[in-house]
C-alpha cells in the first residue's frame, strides 16, 4: 500500500467512525494556499456536532511489533497553528465568523495492522484497524 493509499484509507476510516459518533461530516480535504500558490495547510475533514465546528487531522500509519512512535506524536504546534489558520480561512469562505461559533482542532489516528487477519477476511473486510481520537487537541 503506497503512502497515499494509506492515507485516503486512514481517512475514509475516520469518516466512518465520526459518522457512528454522530458527526455531520461537512468538507473534506480542504487547502489553505497562498494567493495562487503551494499549499500551506490542508485540513483532512470539515465536521459538526452539536453546535461545534471540528477540524478533524488523520494520522495513519502502518503497525509494526517494534514502532517506536505514535502517529499523534506527528502533530505538532506548528500543524496545529497550521490548521487553525485553514480553520479561520474555512469560516470566512463559509461567512461564518469564527469567535461566534464553538470550534476545535481533533485529531484520529489508525493504525493499520497488516498481517494480523487471513486473507479471505482481510479481502472481504480490509486489514484490521485501531482508530483512536483525540478532542480538542487545541481549542481556539
Amino acid at each position: 500500500m503506497t503512502t497515499k493509499k494509506l492515507g485516503d484509507f486512514g481517512e475514509e476510516k475516520a469518516v466512518q467512525y465520526l459518522r457512528r459518533k454522530g458527526y455531520k461530516i461537512l468538507e473534506r480535504n480542504f487547502f489553505l494556499r497562498a494567493s495562487a500558490g503551494p499549499k500551506i495547510a490542508e485540513i483532512d475533514i470539515i465536521a459538526k456536532k452539536s453546535d461545534i465546528f471540528v477540524f478533524v487531522e488523520v494520522k495513519t500509519i502502518k503497525h509494526y511489533p517494534k514502532l517506536y512512535y505514535l502517529p499523534q506524536d506527528k502533530v505538532n504546534q506548528q500543524k496545529l497553528w497550521k490548521i487553525a489558520k485553514a480553520a479561520e480561512t474555512w469560516f470566512m469562505k463559509n461567512k461564518i465568523i469564527p469567535y461566534k461559533v464553538k470550534w476545535q482542532i481533533d485529531v484520529i489516528t489508525v493504525e493499520v495492522f497488516q498481517y494480523d487477519r487471513r486473507k479471505i477476511i482481510e479481502t472481504l473486510f480490509g486489514p484490521k484497524t485501531k482508530i483512536s481520537h483525540f478532542p480538542n487537541v487545541s481549542a481556539y
